[in-house]
């Protein structure tokens, strides 16, 4: 057991994360599993938290470490599989519990989006968009809601 854990909330946290597992062509990828977990995540014991909760914190590792590998002219995108929705810009991301999270955005042709999902539903793809011509810099919300898990 790893001498930094400190309560059974984390222990139990510390055990759930090392399952995901990856593997990738290239020798040195990082992968969202190797991402440090975000003091918030361990907050909540794991058997309180909702499905919607532990796909919302799950997500937010993989914007995170998708963000990472991306350059300064592109943002992550939500890309809808398995049908005609199209892609969201990702502007923030929420849950309800138990089971519902959402992405808020907007389309690539700057309409307000928002995608509603049920857990069971739940089958997105990450993508890189170029950045929004008028912004000096990318907007990156996995860091932001990263932050928002350390500062709970």
């Amino acid at each position: 057991m790893n001498d930094d854990i400190k309560t059974a909330a984390e222990a139990v946290e510390a055990d759930a994360l090392p399952r995901a597992h990856e593997v990738h062509c290239e020798p040195g990828v990082r992968n969202a599993a190797d991402q440090p977990v975000p003091k918030g995540v361990s907050k909540t014991p794991a058997e309180q938290k909702s499905p919607a909760q532990w796909a919302y914190e799950r997500i937010i590792l993989y914007l995170k470490n998708f963000e990472e590998s991306l350059d300064n002219e592109h943002e992550v995108a939500l890309g809808f599989t398995g049908g005609d929705a199209g892609v969201l810009r990702i502007e923030g991301m929420g849950y309800f519990p138990p089971d519902i999270v959402t992405f808020y955005g907007s389309d690539p042709a700057g309409a307000k989006t928002q995608a509603i999902q049920h857990v069971s539903q739940l089958n997105v793809m990450l993508r890189a968009l170029p950045k929004a011509v008028e912004q000096a810099e990318p907007r990156r919300i996995g860091f932001r809601l990263a932050q928002d898990l350390e500062d709970e």
